[in-house]
Parts: C-alpha cells; structure tokens; sequence
C-alpha cells in the first residue's frame, strides 16, 4: 500500500528562499514551488522527516491539514471539525496554535488562535473529561492558521521547534547569527567544500560549524533532540529511526578541510573551539586572536571568506569605517571569494568589492545584504 501524500510548505527567513528551493530541489520532492516566505512541495512523511534532518535554511516544515472559506466564526469552527485531530493529539497531550491573518473578515490573530485551539481541544477531549493543555514551549502539537482573503488553511508543524536550534549551540555571543541564515550565507557563496573557509569575525564559530557541516555531509537535523512529528499519536517510530540512521551513515568528515577564524576575544574564540569538537570538527579548525582587518591567509589558498560583520539599526562611523577597512585587505588577496553578511546596502558598498552579488535578507527584524564576489 502506498504511503498517504501530503502538501507541505518549509518556511525561512525573507530572502532566503531561492537557496531554500535549491535544497528542496535536491531532495527531489514532488511539485516543488517557490513562494514568499518559503517553499511548498509535495511527499509522503518519509519525505517529511527527510525535509527536517536535511534541509539547512528552512525554519519549519508545515503540513497542511485542511483549506477552506472561513468567512466567519461558524465557518471557521467548521472546518476546524472536519480535521481527525486525534491522529496528532492525545486528550493529556499539549498543545500550541498561532494564528495570520490578513485581508479577512476575522481580523484578530489571537482570537483565531483561541477559537482553533478550542474546536481541536473539545475534539480530542477523553471520555473521562481530560483535555490538551496549552503549552507554548515544547507541545507535543503545534498547529498553524493562516487567513488571507477570508479562506484559512491549517496545518501542522512537523518540526517543533525552529530547525534553527540545531542543538549544537552551547554559548550565543554577543550577537549570534541564526544558524539557518549562517548555512544560507554559505550556500550563497558557491563555496566548493574543499578549499579553506575563513570567518575572520568568527565569534562562537557559526560560520564555521555550519561550513564544515556542509563539507561533511552532516545532516543537521541529526543533532536535535526532538522533532514536532515524534509526539504524534499515529508516528512510526521504526520507520524514523531507519531514516535517522540512513543520514547518519551518509556523513564524511574531510580530513584536509581547513576552518580558519580569527576574533578579538579569546573567549569567544574558546566557545567556537568548542562547538567545533562537538560537531567532530575540531581537526579542521585554526582559530586565533586577531583583527579582522589585518588576517593574512596564505596567497595561493583561493579561499572563500563568509562573515557576519558588526552592524545595527544605527550605523555608527566605527562600523563604517570597519567595513572600508576590512574591504580594502579583501581586495588584496587574488583568487579568493567573499560571502559577507552586512547590515544595509550602504555598508555592503562600502566594502567595494568588484562586480559582486548582492542578496537582501531579513535577519531580527533587519534588512541586510549578503555581498558575494569573486576577487580577481
């Protein structure tokens, strides 16, 4: 018998997207198309869990349970009804729903929210009067309710919490890079995996950790405790640790990779020593105190540099200066290529990089820019 298909749609962060649909492309799932705010594609929920061990830039991966005309309460009470809530939920279970709308009738997120959350609670309810309770942090279901234009779709978050959490981040920093958004500036790059990665700003080693991830095959779902579908009430736990156990056998940690960073703070630079030996990678790391602005990598490596430069809200002289300074040493090394995350495109030009790419994402809330070029 086949297995059930679903639709799915992976989330990330704005801008992120066409590295996303790459991703997705690769795991060749069915109908796969890109949209705003991520990608949606079709499969079974083999297909489901490989999209969460596998993917590195998506936030989660939705499952959609159900869309229709909700132009009203009743109407969205309805339609909450007609979803088997109990194939996901038990009656001691937990539960957490959030809510979008937009162009609807039912203008008020929170009450979408609550009004959901109540038809999914009485549905499951046991015989002995036990009922879901509400739990944001940790829910053995999430559930997720998006009106536009009066009809709502609701579906389940297959991955819990956000596929950003890898679960290898042991300290943050003073302001640490999304790992997600950190694998999508590598991605970016056209990085070949087997020529020096250098983060001369490399603070806890994000960068880093996620390059070498890459280079060796590491699924980073691997390192999660908990997906959002191992809670469901029909999962297959067998089949799910086939899966696991498939991804694990496809990792190779190469031995000649080099992983160079450079920080001012040797405590940060302890920090991303230790993520590294926590993902097995710490034979491939060369880390030292140092000025961005003055790193001086070997002539000859044709390396790619990725960093998440300093910047704000408010762009101060120093971080502009930063940039003009750290721009200038770049276009002295022949041969190498950048990947730099900036925060706005003033400072991405201040950096004058020739003929580069220039990417915007969103990263908290800021519109930056990923700077990629070819230094010749």
């Amino acid at each position: 018998m086949a297995a059930p298909r679903y639709t799915f749609f992976a989330t990330c962060a704005p801008g992120v997207e066409p590295i996303l649909h790459q991703e997705i492309a690769a795991l060749k799932f069915g109908k796969v198309e890109r949209q705003v705010g991520g990608v949606r594609f079709e499969g079974t929920m083999g297909d489901a869990w490989r999209a969460n061990l596998w993917l590195r830039t998506a936030v989660r991966v939705l499952r959609r349970e159900a869309r229709f005309a909700a132009p009203s309460e009743a109407a969205l009470d309805a339609g909450v009804a007609e979803v088997d809530w109990g194939r996901f939920l038990q009656p001691d279970g937990t539960l957490w729903v959030d809510a979008q709308t937009k162009d609807s009738g039912l203008d008020h997120s929170q009450f979408i929210a609550q009004r959901v959350k109540d038809g999914i609670v009485d549905q499951v309810r046991g015989a002995d009067g036990t009922r879901p309770t509400v739990e944001r942090e940790g829910a053995d279901v999430r559930v997720h309710v998006h009106l536009f234009k009066d009809r709502a779709t609701l579906s389940v978050d297959t991955s819990g919490e956000s596929l950003h959490k890898r679960g290898w981040r042991r300290a943050q920093g003073r302001a640490p890079l999304a790992e997600t958004l950190a694998a999508a500036v590598i991605l970016m790059s056209g990085w070949n995996k087997k020529s020096p990665l250098i983060d001369p700003f490399c603070g806890t080693g994000t960068l880093l950790v996620e390059g070498g991830m890459i280079a060796a095959n590491l699924a980073p779902g691997l390192t999660r405790k908990r997906f959002g579908f191992e809670t469901w009430a029909d999962h297959n736990e067998k089949a799910w640790q086939r899966a696991r156990a498939e991804a694990q056998a496809a990792m190779a940690v190469p031995t000649k990779l080099r992983l160079v960073g450079s920080d001012l703070e040797q405590n940060r630079l302890n920090e991303a020593a230790e993520h590294l030996e926590l993902m097995g990678l710490g034979k491939l790391a060369q880390l030292e105190r140092g000025d961005a602005t003055a790193f001086a990598p070997r002539p000859g490596w044709n390396a790619t540099v990725v960093a998440n430069m300093p910047y704000g809200e408010r762009i101060g002289d120093d971080v502009e200066a930063l940039h003009d300074r750290f721009g200038a040493r770049l276009r002295e090394l022949p041969g190498y290529s950048t990947s730099i995350l900036t925060g706005s495109s003033r400072l991405a030009g201040l950096l004058r990089l020739s003929r580069p790419t220039r990417h915007r994402l969103l990263n908290g809330g800021i519109d930056c820019e990923v700077v990629v070029a070819s230094i010749t």
